[in-house]
C-alpha cells in the first residue's frame, strides 16, 4: 500500500526546482557582488526550511575552502550548533568536488541536488562518486541535473566573459 503522506515524485522535482532558483540567485550574487565563480549553496533542514546559504568566496577570502557548499555547511552548522547536519538537503548550483562531496559526509547530509554538471572534477558521478562510494561510512542520495540548462550557461557565460568572448 503506497504511503498516502509521502511527498510525490512531482512534488519532489518541484521543490528542487524552487530550492535550485534560489540557489542560481545566490550564484548570480557571487558574481555581481564579487565576480566569483558563480556556483550557490543553501542547506534545507529536515522540516524545509534553509538554515546556510552562501556563493563561492574562495578568492575574495583568499581561502581554497571557501566553496558555495562549505560556506553554506558553516552556516548552518552554526545555527544548528552542530558540524553533523544530520537529515539536511544541500542544493548546489554545480556538481560538487571531491572536497566539497567528502565534506558533506562528514556532515552527514542526507541528500544533495545539484544542477550542471562537472565533466571535469565533478564527485557526485561524473568523475568521481565520492557521495555514492560504498566504503564510506555514510553515503547522500543524489539528485542531478536540475536546472542543468541554466546553470550550465550561467558558469559557461562567466568564464566566456573573463576570456573576452561573448556569450553563447
Amino acid at each position: 500500500m503506497p504511503d498516502l503522506h509521502a511527498p510525490s515524485l512531482t512534488d519532489a522535482a518541484a521543490a528542487d526546482a524552487t530550492w535550485m532558483r534560489r540557489a542560481l540567485s545566490l550564484a548570480e550574487r557571487a558574481m555581481a557582488e564579487d565576480d566569483e565563480i558563480p556556483v550557490g549553496a543553501l542547506v534545507v533542514s529536515p522540516q524545509g526550511e534553509v538554515i546556510g546559504e552562501g556563493w563561492n568566496r574562495n578568492i575574495a577570502e583568499h581561502d581554497p575552502s571557501a566553496h558555495a557548499e562549505v560556506v553554506a555547511m558553516r552556516r548552518a552548522g552554526r545555527l544548528l550548533g552542530n558540524h553533523r547536519l544530520v537529515g539536511c538537503t544541500l542544493v548546489v548550483t554545480l556538481e560538487p568536488c571531491a572536497m566539497c562531496a567528502m565534506a558533506m559526509i562528514h556532515a552527514r547530509i542526507a541528500r544533495v541536488v545539484f544542477g550542471a554538471f562537472d565533466p571535469k572534477t565533478g564527485a557526485a558521478g561524473s568523475v568521481f562518486d565520492v557521495l555514492g562510494d560504498p566504503r564510506h561510512n555514510h553515503r547522500a542520495e543524489v539528485t542531478g541535473g536540475v536546472l542543468a540548462e541554466v546553470a550550465g550557461p550561467m558558469l559557461t557565460n562567466y568564464f566566456r566573459r573573463k576570456r573576452g568572448r561573448p556569450p553563447r
